[in-house]
């Protein structure tokens, strides 16, 4: 279990890259694609890795992968493998899933790697996975994620991966409007949605969202913070003190590159613990 006192933030969007086997899930084009938006060539850390990461940084980390074989036709890195890992490394790990809405059973894999594997929560990637998150037909999987009292984080805004393709890549960033979740909220208001990055360019929506509906939250993940839209920093400090979270996008951006901009910021002292850690414990239920 992850002892609060004992890190000192907990970076709600962390990526494995590559599955103990060397699997790497990630086209190459888009792979190579997202290296240049980002500004170099990241690390493939394994779930393995990820926890050293994060130990040698007294920092926890909520990790994931993205499961969109329905469009990439690439096995993902199992789910499985990321919830053992995380079991493995409860000091420093919290697990997500991911499960492609498009599945014909993924409200049966979702019930499984709750049930059976302990997840703490899933990941959805919209662009990917190519669906709107307002899609009726993924209701009954999120209805299976909120009957289990667990968050669910959803990509929203500019997409770097496929940044700068011919076509993006395919990918269509209309499913990352963060307006296409404010049905979902509305309808299932027991569901615990968050915004991940600055929704750019929809800050003005997701701020709305978040601030209209109780049960919405926004992560900081994918930018530097010296890059955040000034009303962004305003809602932060100010009426969404207690929704947003720090994440890093790691590895695409550290903790360490995200921190060091973070410090230079404009938040208020009071608000800084609750964006690092306090409200991601909140969320997840750490005590």
């Amino acid at each position: 279990m992850i002892d609060l006192d004992a890190v000192t933030a907990i970076d709600v969007h962390v990526h494995t890259e590559r599955s103990r086997d060397g699997h790497d899930p990630m086209p190459a084009h888009l792979r190579a694609a997202a290296a240049e938006y980002f500004g170099g060539e990241p690390m493939l850390p394994t779930i393995d890795e990820v926890a050293a990461y994060y130990r040698e940084r007294n920092m926890a980390a909520v990790v994931f992968t993205v499961d969109w074989e329905s469009q990439s036709g690439v096995p993902p890195i199992p789910n499985e493998e990321i919830a053992e890992g995380a079991a493995a490394n409860s000091d420093v790990l919290i697990a997500f899933a991911s499960v492609d809405p498009a599945r014909p059973d993924a409200v049966e894999r979702a019930r499984r790697l709750i049930d059976e594997h302990g997840v703490k929560g899933f990941k959805f990637h919209p662009n990917l996975q190519a669906f709107s998150p307002d899609d009726r037909r993924a209701y009954p999987l999120y209805e299976v994620i909120a009957e289990a009292g667990l968050p669910a984080l959803f990509h929203s805004g500019h997409s770097g991966i496929g940044t700068g393709l011919p076509g993006g890549g395919g990918l269509r960033l209309k499913y990352s409007n963060p307006m296409c979740l404010d049905d979902v909220a509305a309808d299932l208001p027991e569901l615990k949605i968050v915004l991940a990055h600055p929704s750019f360019p929809w800050q003005d929506e997701a701020i709305s969202v978040c601030l209209h509906k109780a049960n919405v939250w926004i992560d900081l993940s994918g930018w530097s913070p010296k890059y955040f839209p000034p009303q962004l920093v305003q809602y932060a400090n100010t009426q969404l003190r207690e929704k947003v979270l720090f994440g890093s996008d790691f590895p695409l951006i550290t903790p360490d590159r995200w921190l060091a901009d973070f410090e230079q910021a404009p938040f208020r002292d009071q608000v800084r613990p609750l964006i690092l850690k306090e409200n991601a414990a909140r969320l997840l239920d750490l005590g």
